[in-house]
């Protein structure tokens, strides 16, 4: 079949698809995006104080009441593991009465086809994580929120009849709303959500402005609703002025954070390939999943969670706890992420990373004092996040808010090294290139436009690129 016989059929096809459905205008999509913007908002804010309540019960009220009753030879420190490891339980109950939601690479799989989340696994995403994270696991509450209101976005589109490029751009405001509550930096959080889809840039372009509008929408509505502070999240004692060589260090940093992600890469896909033979048994293998989690934290308490609150942690104390120890917290950590991830606890795994960068840079500055704490911290919490998510542009922006710094040149050049370096290796596996598998070379026809100046002008494969865009 010749490549301009495929080509009309392609589009013939979208055309049949399509013929049911609706096309939004520019406002009618702004509309949508605010709508999604607002709902996204509250979503998070009750996630968010049903979550608070849960954490401050298990980890608070229900201690105080259970130590007391812990035998002489069971010292009340136990109640970390026992309390994981049940926590376990509970998260393969759920999973195994619910089912399995998917998680991060299933999300980004459906964008790029069908352009849609499932709504109906909302419910099992809501319950399941909100036990996992209850209960210890290094995975937070982003990736949950993401589905959910990325889901929100699909069924608004569905429900309004639309194609499924207008429906998948629904579905990234939803993904952004949800980012842009939990991260408070709304630009960074809609770049995320178009960036993590693919492994070398953002391509789905015509999302952008919808995206945004809907990420600062529902970081209003809940700043507003939780009383949060706007602005940074973490406090450094010192943040030094740029230099030279801060560039530099930014540079040799971001070497660093590319190797530690590869390392941690190497202890996920271990821990996955060990776990494997129990992945039918859901119940098992999350209670086990528990346990280890559990008995990491045990050693090292500072890997409990997702990591949010523990990273200030590292800031206040970094300095007593020597590079040594601080590393091995980072190298815990990547096993006690690997150990929720494999075991059905559902979240995400950006803070953990951060968590990681921040201790494994903290250590860089001890080590070597001519790197300043902060910058050390700051850069590498960005390398290891990227070369993971492979999200450059939106994490430098995001840690540049977080850490209420001026270094975003410097962190800007660590995520893009790091990016650069592990460009090859990829832990989400459904990250990959916008399907442009129809536009042909062969077929691309001239169409002409009057610019501007009223002259007029060949434009190549214009009826192509419009053709794509729109269906």
């Amino acid at each position: 079949m010749s490549s301009n016989v495929r080509d009309s059929n392609f589009l013939n096809e979208n055309s049949i698809e399509n013929s049911d459905r609706n096309q939004l205008t520019y406002s009618q999509l702004i509309l949508c995006a605010v709508v999604i913007g607002i709902s996204g908002g509250m979503v998070a804010t009750i996630y968010y104080f049903v979550l608070e309540t849960m954490m401050h019960s298990m980890w608070h009220t229900l201690p105080e009441i259970v130590e007391p009753l812990f035998p002489g030879w069971l010292p009340a420190g136990n109640y970390v593991w026992i309390a994981t490891t049940v926590g376990g339980f509970f998260v393969g109950l759920a999973l195994y009465f619910l089912g399995l939601p998917g998680e991060m690479a299933q999300v980004v799989d459906k964008i790029h086809n069908p352009g849609k989340i499932d709504i109906r696994k909302s419910p099992a995403m809501v319950i399941a994580s909100l036990i996992a994270i209850t209960s210890g696991g290094s995975a937070g509450p982003e990736a949950p929120l993401v589905q959910v209101n990325g889901s929100l976005g699909s069924w608004l589109g569905d429900k309004l009849k639309l194609t499924k490029s207008s429906i998948r751009i629904l579905t990234f405001c939803g993904m952004s709303a949800a980012l842009g509550a939990f991260f408070g930096a709304p630009i960074g959080a809609a770049l995320f959500a178009l960036e993590i889809p693919h492994r070398r840039g953002l391509q789905y372009f015509e999302a952008i402005a919808p995206a945004i509008i809907a990420a600062i929408l529902s970081f209003a509505v809940f700043r507003l609703n939780t009383g949060m502070t706007i602005g940074g999240f973490y406090h450094f004692e010192e943040v030094p002025a740029l230099s030279p060589q801060n560039l530099f260090e930014g540079l040799v940093l971001g070497f660093i954070g590319a190797g530690l992600a590869v390392m941690f890469i190497f202890v996920f896909r271990l821990i996955g390939k060990l776990l494997e033979p129990l992945e039918h048994d859901r119940i098992l293998l999350a209670t086990l999943g528990g346990l280890s989690i559990g008995l990491i934290a045990f050693v090292f308490p500072q890997t409990l969670f997702f990591s949010e609150a523990q990273i200030q942690t590292v800031i206040e104390t970094g300095a007593s706890l020597g590079a040594g120890l601080l590393l091995a917290i980072a190298i815990a950590k990547m096993f006690a992420i690997s150990f929720t991830l494999h075991s059905g606890f559902l979240g995400g795994f950006i803070f953990p990373l951060f968590f990681i960068g921040a201790n494994a840079g903290y250590a860089v500055s001890l080590a070597v004092p001519q790197v300043h704490p902060t910058v050390g911290m700051v850069c590498l919490m960005a390398a290891v996040n990227v070369a993971v998510t492979k999200t450059p542009v939106s994490t430098s922006i995001i840690l540049s808010v977080l850490s209420g710094t001026t270094m975003l040149p410097v962190i800007a050049i660590s995520s893009f090294v790091s990016f650069v370096l592990t460009s090859q290796i990829s832990m989400i596996k459904t990250q990959r290139s916008r399907d442009l598998e129809e536009v042909s070379s062969s077929s691309l026809i001239l169409e002409k436009v009057t610019s501007v100046n009223e002259e007029d002008t060949a434009v190549l494969g214009l009826n192509k690129i419009k053709a794509l865009v729109n269906n």
